[in-house]
C-alpha cells in the first residue's frame, strides 16, 4: 500500500490557506472566549467524557476513622470509576443506588464538572446515619416533595427517576459545500427540496427526551435494571440537506439488564453487567463505535444529534478492579432511506495498567452488511459483510493537578473474508498540559491517517469508518471538513489547545490540516472522485462550553474552513471558503 506524503503537494497555496485559517482562529478566539458565550458535546456534556479524578467527602463524617475509611471504599467500589474510564450517568445512577444499601449511608449525591485535558471530575458527597441523618425513602411518588425530582422513588435499594431533557439550537452556514452544492451533493439521497449553499443560510432544531429508568435489588449483590425513553425533534428552516420543515417522534432507550458483583477480602473488585435493546454505545474513544444512530432526514435535527441509542445492542461487560472486558453485538439505528442491515459483533478488553496508563485491543467483524465497496474502475470490489478489524490503543495521563505531557496512540487493521482487503489506520498524539498556568492550558499535536485504495495495487485498501465519530475532540474531523471528507481516505493534522478561563467555562481552538492518501477517491464524496491533488483542506475552529449550572449547558462553535487545491479543481475554479456558526442551550430537569 502507498502513502502519500502529507505536506507535498503546492506549498505555496497550502501556506496561504493555512495562513486565512490561522488569521481566522485568531479573530474568533478574540470573539469568543468572553465566558457570556457557550459550551461542547451535543446533549449531555459529560457522556462518555473520560474521567480524571473522583473524590469521596463525608458530609458528616464520624469519631470512628476505621468507618469512615471504611464507607468511602464501599462507595469507591461500588462506583467502580477509573481514571481513563468513560463516564455513563447511567451507570452512575446505578451503582449509587447499590451504594445506598449500605445501612451506614443514610444519603449520596455526586456532581460533575470539566477537568483537566477534556477529563471529568466528579465530586461524591456522602451523609452517614446518625441522630440527625436516618436512612429515609425519598423520591416524589413518596413524599410530595417536588424537590425530590426528577427522582420518583427511592427506598431500599430501588430507584425510579424521569429524564426530561430539552435542547434549542441555531445554525448559520455562509457557502455551505464551498458554495457549490449542486456538485458536492448530486446524487446524495438525503437532499429533498433545497439545500444550503451559496451566501447565508440560518435554521433551528430543538427536541425533547423524555422517558424513565429504574434499578431494583433481587439480592445484596444481584441488581436488575431498565430504561424506557421516546424524542420528539423538530427542525425549521434552510438546513444543510433541505429546506423542509420537519417534526418526529420515536422511541430512543428500550432496554434492559442486571448488574451483579462481589469485592474480597483483599478488597478486589468482581462485576458483571449484561444488557439488551436499544440502547448507547461507544467503543473506547469512539475511534471505531459511536455514532449508533443517525439523525437528520425525516428524524429531524441533524446537528443537534439527538438520537444515539441502536436499533439492538446486546452487551456482556466483566470487570476486575480497573480491567474490563466486553463483548457486543450493535445493530445500529440508520436512516430508512440509507439502512445498509450492517450489524457488528466484537471483543474489547482495556486496562489501568499503572497510574494514567490505559492499554487496549479490540476485534470486530461484520456478520451482515449490504454496504458496497467500489473499485478504481466503478464497479462493487464487495461488500462490508465478512469486514474483520484488529485494533491496538494506549493512552497517558498525568495525575490531576500536575503539568506535564499527555498522549496516546492506535492502530487498526481490516480485511475482508470474502475478497482481497488490506485496509489501515491509526492516530498518534502528543500534548502538555500547564496544570499549574493560568486558565490550565492544555497543547496538542494529533496526526491520524486512514487509508485510501492505490488503483495500482490488488488489494482494496480504502478504510471503512464503520461508525466512527463521537464529537469534535473525539473523531468528527471538522466542524465543516467532516461533512465532506468522513474518517476515510484522510490525513489529517490537528493542533489543539483547551483552556479553562473560568471553572465553568472550557475554550478549545482547533487547526486542521487535510490532505487524501490517494487521489483515488471512488466511495467519498462524487464531486471529489479523482483529484487533481492530494489537498483537501484547511478549518480553523473554536468551540467554547458554558457549563453555567448543575440542569444548563449552553454550547457553541465558529469554523472556518478553506478548500484546497484539490477541491479547488473538482469544483472547476468556484470553491468558496465555508463559514459555519452554531449555539445550542441544553436543560436537563
Amino acid at each position: 500500500m502507498r502513502s502519500r506524503p502529507a505536506f507535498t503537494s503546492r506549498a505555496g497555496n497550502g501556506s496561504k490557506a493555512f495562513a486565512r485559517c490561522l488569521a481566522a482562529i485568531v479573530a474568533i478566539v478574540t470573539i469568543t472566549t468572553s465566558p457570556a458565550f457557550s459550551q461542547s458535546y451535543v446533549g449531555d456534556p459529560f457522556e462518555d467524557r473520560p474521567v480524571g479524578t473522583v473524590s469521596v467527602t463525608i458530609a458528616n463524617p464520624s469519631g470512628d476513622a476505621a468507618l469512615n475509611n471504611r464507607v468511602v471504599d464501599s462507595v469507591r467500589r461500588s462506583l467502580a470509576l477509573f481514571p481513563g474510564s468513560a463516564f455513563s450517568r447511567d451507570r452512575a445512577n446505578a451503582a449509587v443506588g447499590q451504594a445506598r444499601r449500605n445501612p451506614e449511608i443514610a444519603d449520596i449525591a455526586y456532581d460533575l464538572a470539566p477537568g483537566a485535558a477534556g477529563s471529568l471530575d466528579v465530586s461524591v458527597t456522602v451523609t452517614l446515619t446518625d441522630d440527625a441523618n436516618q436512612k429515609v425513602a425519598k423520591g416524589y411518588f413518596l413524599t410530595g416533595d417536588r424537590d425530590d425530582l426528577p427522582l420518583l422513588y427511592d427506598r431500599n435499594g430501588t430507584i425510579l427517576r424521569y429524564k426530561l431533557d430539552v435542547l434549542t439550537l441555531y445554525y448559520a452556514n455562509n457557502n455551505a459545500w464551498y458554495g457549490r452544492p449542486d456538485l458536492m451533493l448530486a446524487g446524495n439521497p438525503l437532499v429533498s427540496g433545497s439545500p444550503a449553499g451559496a451566501g447565508w443560510d440560518q435554521w433551528g432544531e430543538a427536541y425533547l427526551h423524555y422517558g424513565l429508568y429504574g434499578i431494583t435489588p433481587l439480592s445484596d449483590t444481584f441488581f436488575v435494571y431498565g430504561g424506557l425513553s421516546a424524542i420528539s425533534a423538530t427542525s425549521r428552516g434552510q438546513e444543510l440537506f433541505t429546506d423542509e420543515a420537519r417534526t418526529y417522534t420515536g422511541v430512543e432507550d428500550a432496554y434492559a439488564g442486571f448488574v451483579t458483583g462481589n469485592t474480597d477480602e483483599a478488597g478486589n473488585r468482581l462485576t458483571f453487567n449484561l444488557s439488551a435493546g436499544r440502547q448507547r454505545f461507544t467503543l473506547a474513544n469512539a475511534f471505531l463505535i459511536a455514532n449508533t444512530a443517525a439523525n437528520g432526514s425525516e428524524r429531524a435535527a441533524l446537528q443537534a444529534n439527538a438520537r444515539w441509542s441502536s436499533d439492538m445492542l446486546v452487551l456482556g461487560q466483566i470487570g476486575w478492579n480497573s480491567t474490563k472486558f466486553e463483548a457486543f453485538y450493535v445493530d445500529p439505528d440508520e436512516l430508512p432511506i440509507i439502512d445498509s442491515d450492517t450489524v457488528i459483533t466484537g471483543v474489547n478488553v482495556e486496562s489501568v495498567v499503572r497510574p494514567g496508563l490505559l492499554v487496549g485491543a479490540s476485534y470486530l467483524t461484520v456478520p451482515q452488511s449490504t454496504q458496497q465497496y467500489f473499485s478504481p474502475t466503478g464497479g462493487i470490489a464487495g461488500t462490508r459483510e465478512g469486514l474483520n478489524l484488529w485494533d491496538l490503543r494506549f493512552t497517558y495521563s498525568q495525575p490531576a493537578g500536575t503539568s506535564g505531557f499527555f498522549g496516546g496512540a492506535e492502530v487498526a487493521r481490516q480485511t475482508n473474508d470474502n475478497f482481497d482487503m488490506d485496509a489501515w489506520a491509526g492516530y498518534a498524539e502528543l500534548g502538555y498540559s500547564f496544570a499549574e498556568a493560568k486558565w490550565t492550558p492544555a497543547v496538542s499535536y494529533r496526526l491520524s491517517y486512514f487509508s485510501g485504495d492505490d488503483p495500482a495495487t490488488a488489494a482494496y485498501e480504502r478504510w471503512d469508518p464503520l461508525l466512527s465519530g463521537g464529537n469534535g475532540e473525539q473523531w468528527v474531523q471538522g466542524a465543516n471538513h467532516f461533512k465532506v471528507v468522513q474518517d476515510s481516505n484522510v490525513i489529517a493534522h490537528r493542533l489543539q489547545a483547551r483552556l479553562r478561563v473560568t471553572p465553568k467555562v472550557e475554550v478549545v481552538p482547533q487547526l486542521w490540516a487535510f490532505y487524501a492518501d490517494q487521489t483515488n477517491n471512488i466511495g467519498g464524496n462524487p464531486a471529489l472522485t479523482f483529484m487533481s491533488d492530494d489537498e483537501y483542506g484547511y478549518e480553523a475552529n473554536v468551540t467554547v462550553k458554558w457549563f453555567a449550572s448543575r440542569n444548563t449547558y449552553v454550547h457553541g462553535h465558529i469554523a472556518y474552513t478553506v478548500p484546497g487545491q484539490a477541491v479547488t479543481d473538482a469544483l472547476g475554479g468556484t470553491a468558496k471558503d465555508w463559514l459555519s456558526a452554531m449555539v445550542f442551550v441544553r436543560y436537563a430537569f
